[in-house]
């Protein structure tokens, strides 16, 4: 599997997730449709000729049909302090979609409690007494609307299942391309425009802030449709 490496060394790897790739196999790999973590070993243990099982540590998890930036740990150490500073919320993560419609708000923050269904996989927003419910934060800005579609950033304070496509339906501005959540206003076959562009977190060892930035696909629906630049005004010391 072809994938782009933003970043490594001897403590993490930094990648580019492909669009409709697990995060992780849920059975037997299968040599045909490979995992991101198993496609990371594999490039790990060729490059630097590794015998045998390779470690790399799995910290956090983009849904299957979502791409962008993505962090692995290549030690123990890196992947447990890595963990614990995400269940801290110490990580920044920021992403690009393309919704439906118009926000009434350009810029706000969305406090919903959610809850999975388990069995079909799927999440609803649901009164706050709810058993089971957990509170999902999101802020989102308003970046560009074109005819009938909106190109949002969004920073996630939260990081619960399915949160942004189910926080953006609740406000009435389903993801373009959801089949899950919002199969009545797209196409069968549309990609689900959502992007992980922008990731920030304090190095597991060196103690440096490090930011990463990739841009979704600016050939392909309905990115291909609005302006992705990058504000630099918005991040400091990022790599590329």
């Amino acid at each position: 599997m072809d994938f782009r490496v933003l970043y490594e060394d001897n403590h993490i790897i930094v990648v580019e997730k492909p669009v409709n790739v697990l995060t992780q196999s849920d059975g037997p790999t299968d040599p045909e449709r490979p995992d991101m973590l198993t496609a990371v070993k594999e490039y790990i243990g060729q490059k630097y000729e590794k015998p045998g099982n390779v470690f790399i540590g799995l910290v956090h998890r983009l849904d299957r049909p979502t791409g962008g930036v993505m962090i692995f740990a290549r030690t123990s150490k890196a992947a447990a302090r890595l963990s614990e500073a995400i269940r801290e919320h110490e990580f920044e993560k920021y992403y690009y979609c393309v919704v439906r419609g118009v926000p009434a708000k350009p810029k706000d923050t969305l406090t919903h409690y959610l809850l999975k269904d388990e069995k079909t996989n799927t999440v609803s927003v649901v009164p706050m007494a709810t058993e089971g419910a957990k509170m999902a934060s999101l802020s989102y800005e308003t970046l560009e609307t074109v005819r009938d579609c909106s190109l949002l950033r969004v920073r996630l304070h939260t990081g619960r299942a399915h949160q942004i496509r189910v926080q953006m339906k609740a406000i009435g501005c389903p993801l373009w391309g959801d089949q899950r959540y919002a199969a009545d206003v797209n196409k069968p076959g549309q990609q689900l425009a959502l992007w992980a562009c922008q990731i920030s977190f304090i190095h597991p060892v060196t103690k440096e802030r490090m930011t990463f930035y990739a841009p979704p696909p600016e050939d392909k629906a309905p990115w291909k449709a609005f302006k992705l630049e990058l504000d630099e005004a918005y991040v400091t010391d990022i790599h590329r």
